[in-house]
C-alpha cells in the first residue's frame, strides 16, 4: 500500500525556491521602477489603471499582485509547520518534511523582510496622500519609525500646541 507523503515531495521543488529568492532580491528594484514609469509616463499609468480595473484583478492594484510570490513561501512555511504538527514523530514522512521545513524557512526569512518594507511603503502611501502628495515621502530606502501627539512648546510663552508627528 502507498503511504500518503508531502516532504519528500516538497524536497524535490525546493531548487525552484531559488526563483522566488530572485524574485524577493529583485523586488525592491521592480517596485521602483513602478513607481518611476507610473510617474514618468502618464501612458504608462493610464495603461496599468486600465488593466487594474479588469474584473480578474479583484480591485487590487500592480503592486498587490506583485507582492502574491512574495507572501507565498511563508504560507508553504506556516502550511509545513501545521503539517509537522499533525505528524505522528514515527511516520515514514517526518524526516522528509523536517528536512523541506528547513529548506523553506530559509527562504521565508528572505521573504519575509519583503513583506515588512512592502508594508512600510504601504504605510509611508498612506501618509504622503495624507500629508496632500505635498513631499514626496514614499521611497524604499525610508522608513516610518515612529507616529503620534506631541506637544510643541513655544519657545515665547509657555503655551502648549498640539502637532502630529510622523519620525
Amino acid at each position: 500500500a502507498a503511504t500518503p507523503r508531502i516532504g519528500d515531495i516538497l524536497q524535490k521543488l525546493a531548487p525552484f525556491l531559488k526563483m522566488y529568492g530572485e524574485y524577493v532580491k529583485n523586488f525592491d528594484n521592480a517596485m521602483e521602477l513602478v513607481k518611476t514609469w507610473t510617474e514618468r509616463s502618464p501612458q504608462f499609468k493610464f495603461i496599468v489603471q486600465d488593466i487594474q480595473k479588469e474584473k480578474v484583478c479583484g480591485n487590487l492594484t500592480l503592486q498587490h499582485h506583485m507582492l502574491e510570490p512574495v507572501q507565498r513561501i511563508p504560507r508553504y512555511e506556516m502550511l509545513l509547520k501545521d503539517y509537522l504538527r499533525k505528524l505522528p514523530q514515527d511516520s515514514l514522512d517526518w524526516k522528509d518534511a523536517e528536512k523541506s521545513l528547513e529548506i523553506i524557512s530559509t527562504a521565508a526569512s528572505h521573504s519575509n523582510s519583503a513583506i515588512r518594507k512592502m508594508e512600510n511603503l504601504k504605510k509611508l502611501l498612506e501618509i504622503y496622500e495624507m500629508l496632500g502628495e505635498e513631499e514626496d515621502i514614499v521611497n524604499p530606502s525610508n522608513e516610518l519609525i515612529k507616529e503620534g501627539q506631541i506637544l510643541k512648546l513655544a519657545a515665547r510663552n509657555t503655551s502648549a500646541q498640539e502637532r502630529y508627528l510622523f519620525l
